[in-house]
């Protein structure tokens, strides 16, 4: 061969090279997206409940508002932080043990989170029996903490709906099937926007006609999906309700456990940061403009739970099928796509800052409030999308502890008391508190990063591998302690 032909042959080796590159890129990208859609979908939609739901509550009454916005923000916050927490466990369990092709145990894996979860929501069930009595010691004025007692009774079948949701939800998602939640999802909130028109506008019937179009709608979701899972289109990863799933019940409630400390920590965070908020002079402003900033950065981090969800199936599948060089460059390519994202919204942030406070007010002193806090608003978008996806690896890789002691870290030892000396020693008000935010959050992002480029995954692998090894029931054993089987089983 000459020169020349070689000269010829090179370029078209390493434009293979580059063709092969793109090509795993589009096949991940086509993993990716297959869980995020309609994990974000769903999320977006059934958050999107709540707010429908906040809106007819509006027109009722401004008491009524007041009580709906404490239970939200307070008891509904705490209790679906606990919950969404603990289900992440089902989250590691399943996608490991869908990549390994242990289908079987999956089946067995939801049930043990669901009778987990379900103790765990009736534990909390007090918080929402005694709310009332409860506001009332924490200063809340009496005629509202009265009405949010009322309007708790009735969030009374949410937080059950909770326990079975998000359980459920990730046994679907790490097989790749939550495509059926995300469509179910939009379908109970285009229904639950049609009876809260009925039952509030038309019929009357005020706080229990929004209450009842939310469960209905709620529930709604809850049996299209267990029709899906109990009559045949789960046919490898459901074999029926089985006795197995209350045996080593233990070790999932410690993975649990872990997963929705992990969750709450990040959680209560903001409302910390809001409650400091109001101790501040000119509190209505203060909090109302953080207020505002916390919605615009929960609405980016619901479009950045499709990442986390991407994250946590990549990761837990490929280490469950012993891949450790696709767990690699599951993560590379989500990092690129999330900071994309992050990039993106962080310009909008920095473009439209007085704009976006308009959405919500038109009150001149809180819109120059958060126009103030837009490069801070705008950082916080940027963490969010980087924050996600390492978080996503860490539960797809079940290190929930590790990333629970950091939080505790980064959040707690670090950020809020930054937060509370800027705010009120160096007398920078909202903007100190959120830089105390900002630094806690840049703390883990830095932290969880750290933790992933340094992890060795092949040991990661071998971990899993022990793990589903050592609570593996085989197929036999499984099938005998059935006790309602599958209809197409």
């Amino acid at each position: 061969m000459n020169h020349h032909q070689e000269r010829l042959l090179e370029p078209e080796g390493e434009a293979h090279k580059k063709g092969d590159l793109k090509l795993r890129i589009c096949e991940e990208n086509k993993k990716i997206w297959r869980v995020g859609f309609p994990a974000m979908l769903a999320r977006s939609t059934q958050y999107g409940m709540l707010v429908v739901t906040q809106a007819f509550i509006g027109r009722i009454g401004e008491v009524d508002l007041a009580g709906y916005a404490l239970i939200q923000i307070i008891a509904i916050g705490f209790a679906n932080g606990i919950l969404l927490g603990m289900s992440s466990a089902t989250e590691t369990l399943c996608g490991q043990a869908f990549g390994a092709k242990q289908y079987h145990m999956m089946g067995i894996y939801v049930q043990r989170s669901c009778i987990i979860n379900l103790v765990a929501g009736t534990i909390l069930l007090p918080l929402f029996i005694f709310s009332a009595k409860i506001f009332k010691l924490l200063g809340v004025d009496e005629e509202i903490a009265e009405r949010a007692g009322y309007i708790c009774l009735w969030f009374i079948p949410i937080l059950y709906y909770f326990v079975f949701s998000y359980t459920l939800q990730k046994y679907l998602q790490s097989q790749l099937k939550n495509w059926i939640v995300g469509w179910l999802s939009a379908a109970a909130f285009a229904l639950h926007v049609v009876l809260s028109w009925i039952f509030v506008s038309k019929l009357n019937w005020g706080i229990p006609g929004a209450m009842s179009a939310l469960i209905i709608s709620s529930w709604s979701i809850i049996i299209g999906t267990m029709i899906y899972i109990t009559c045949g289109w789960c046919p490898n990863t459901w074999k029926g309700f089985t006795l197995a799933a209350f045996s080593d019940l233990v070790p999932v409630l410690k993975l649990s456990v872990s997963s929705g400390i992990m969750l709450c920590l990040e959680l209560w965070y903001t409302a910390i940061l809001v409650l400091l908020a109001g101790y501040m002079k000119n509190a209505a402003t203060q909090v109302s403009a953080l207020s505002i900033c916390v919605n615009i950065t929960v609405w980016e981090f619901i479009l950045c739970i499709g990442f986390l969800a991407s994250a946590s199936v990549r990761v837990s599948n490929e280490l469950g099928k012993g891949d450790a060089k696709a767990v690699k460059f599951a993560i590379k390519v989500l990092i690129t796509e999330s900071t994309c994202v992050g990039i993106l919204f962080f310009v909008l942030c920095l473009a439209l800052d007085r704009q976006i406070a308009r959405l919500f007010t038109n009150e001149a002193n809180v819109i120059e409030a958060v126009s103030k806090l837009s490069f801070l608003l705008a950082l916080s978008v940027l963490l969010n999308s980087f924050q996600a996806v390492f978080s996503g690896v860490a539960v797809g890789s079940g290190r929930q502890t590790t990333v629970a002691i950091i939080n505790i870290c980064s959040y707690y030892i670090i950020g809020v008391p930054i937060g509370i000396i800027l705010g009120y020693v160096a007398h920078m008000q909202i903007t100190g508190i959120w830089i105390g935010m900002v630094i806690g959050v840049i703390m883990q992002v830095i932290a969880l990063s750290f933790m992933i480029f340094t992890t060795n995954w092949d040991e990661q692998v071998k971990k899993a591998s022990e793990r589903l090894d050592r609570w593996l029931l085989k197929p036999s054993d499984e099938s005998n302690n059935i006790i309602i089987p599958s209809e197409k089983n």
